[in-house]
């Protein structure tokens, strides 16, 4: 070892003279424990396919969904990331955002996104189109949702109301004023109102409905309270389903006519043996 400095030097072992810089640099060699080891060529496959596996997965994804025109009801399909779309067939605006309401609101929402009303959210528009909906503050408009929506309110609510699933939450209280129509409900709070549902209403455990109910089926935890009028089957049910209709040009049958000569209630007498 010498100084990065110095012009010469002299060998410790031989006594001669020299330059550092013709010197030759040592070689330093790792012992066989500090050497590292090379993966087993199973081991590496193995990991490289895993890899490929999860970029795989995360590529293959879809990256598109379907969605309806409101007015023509044409399909299309559109990238997950569009904001926006027009219908190829009449070309109509297609609105894809997801709105949050966070205070007083009074335009109309048309859109196949979704939507959330948050606790201190006022929602007054004419009438709300929306793929899915969460309504945590007050709504006072007509609300129409393509999939599911969840009440966790507290309050009245005016407008109409239309979903293929409605999910009563278990802190909501709420009350309908107009009927609810749906396929199917699930009442986990508690809730005022008339259902027309046309599959299931299903009412939790500490769960109450009030009003009347229509559906194909009904189920009742234990705990649960239902109170109000209840019918079991179809909802379009009318008279004429049930007793056919005589048609115009039917016309009563004639009554037999008798040549026994007996009057209308008499048997004729047994012959003598």
């Amino acid at each position: 070892m010498e100084y990065a400095a110095a012009k010469t030097t002299m060998c410790r072992q031989c006594g001669g003279s020299f330059s550092p810089a013709d010197a030759p640099k040592p070689e330093f060699k790792l012992s066989a424990r500090e050497q590292p080891k090379a993966p087993e060529p199973a081991l590496f496959e193995a990991a490289t396919a895993s890899l490929l596996q999860k970029f795989e997965g995360i590529w293959s994804k879809p990256r598109s969904t379907v969605v309806e025109c409101f007015d023509c009801k044409a399909s299309q399909d559109i990238t997950s990331s569009a904001s926006s779309t027009t219908c190829p067939k009449c070309s109509a605006h297609l609105d894809l955002r997801d709105y949050k309401i966070t205070s007083s609101f009074s335009r109309a929402i048309r859109t196949h996104g979704d939507l959330h009303v948050t606790a201190r959210g006022d929602l007054s528009s004419s009438n709300v189109v929306c793929r899915s909906a969460v309504i945590d503050g007050r709504l006072r408009s007509n609300l129409h949702c393509a999939e599911t929506a969840t009440i966790n309110h507290t309050g009245k609510i005016p407008g109409r109301l239309s979903a293929t699933h409605l999910l009563i939450e278990r802190k909501a209280d709420v009350q309908f004023f107009r009927t609810v129509h749906v396929k199917s409900i699930e009442i986990r709070g508690h809730m005022v109102g008339e259902v027309v549902a046309e599959t299931v209403v299903v009412i939790h455990r500490n769960a109450s409905l009030d009003g009347n109910v229509t559906a194909k089926s009904i189920s009742v935890e234990k705990g649960g309270v239902f109170t109000g009028q209840l019918v079991i089957g179809s909802s379009g049910l009318q008279q004429g389903e049930l007793l056919p209709a005589a048609t115009a040009h039917t016309s009563p049958k004639a009554a037999p006519t008798r040549d026994d000569g007996l009057l209308p209630g008499m048997t004729s007498p047994l012959p003598a043996s």
